[in-house]
């Protein structure tokens, strides 16, 4: 039947995503501590409910990174989305989501890298963190994330080439 969803289709969880910039137009990733893959992103995380989106990834900055001390220079036109790999798919969330779709925004850290504390939520998602280059970035993670970052610094260009 066209147009018809079977109830085991999987949506797409809403999260935003931080393209963080260091004063010398760095970007910020960090190593995540739950695999044992060298797996490098840029922070992310889940929209609570009735949250909005710059709240949550204020939020997620803090949590992650343990500062939100940044100003916010960009963000994106779209929803930014991203398949999981199947087998991630089937165990992520209990199976509910295909990927995840994604507001995506540009914002330059205020602070110093001694204000950066991996441990300070309690619940650590990273090991480790260091500014790169864009390109060092998109060699650094893991690639089915690729085709999104990517489009995040294609989206930034200005922001990057300024």
């Amino acid at each position: 039947m066209q147009g018809h969803q079977s109830n085991t289709a999987r949506t797409y969880r809403r999260g935003v995503g931080i393209m963080l910039l260091s004063s010398q137009n760095l970007v910020f990733v960090a190593r995540r501590i739950d695999t044992e893959q060298e797996a490098w992103q840029m922070p992310q995380g889940g929209i609570d409910n009735g949250e909005a989106p710059q709240v949550a990834a204020m939020r997620e900055l803090n949590e992650e990174i343990g500062t939100n001390d940044v100003d916010v220079i960009g963000e994106s036109k779209e929803w930014l989305s991203y398949d999981f790999p199947e087998n991630l798919a089937r165990t992520l969330w209990g199976g509910q989501y295909h990927g995840q779709s994604q507001i995506w925004y540009a914002m330059r850290f205020q602070g110093r890298d001694q204000d950066i504390d991996l441990g300070s939520s309690g619940r650590p998602e990273f090991s480790d963190w260091r500014w790169m280059i864009p390109a060092d970035v998109l060699n650094a993670i893991v690639k089915f994330k690729r085709p999104l970052y990517e489009a995040v610094f294609k989206e930034f260009k200005t922001i990057l080439c300024a």
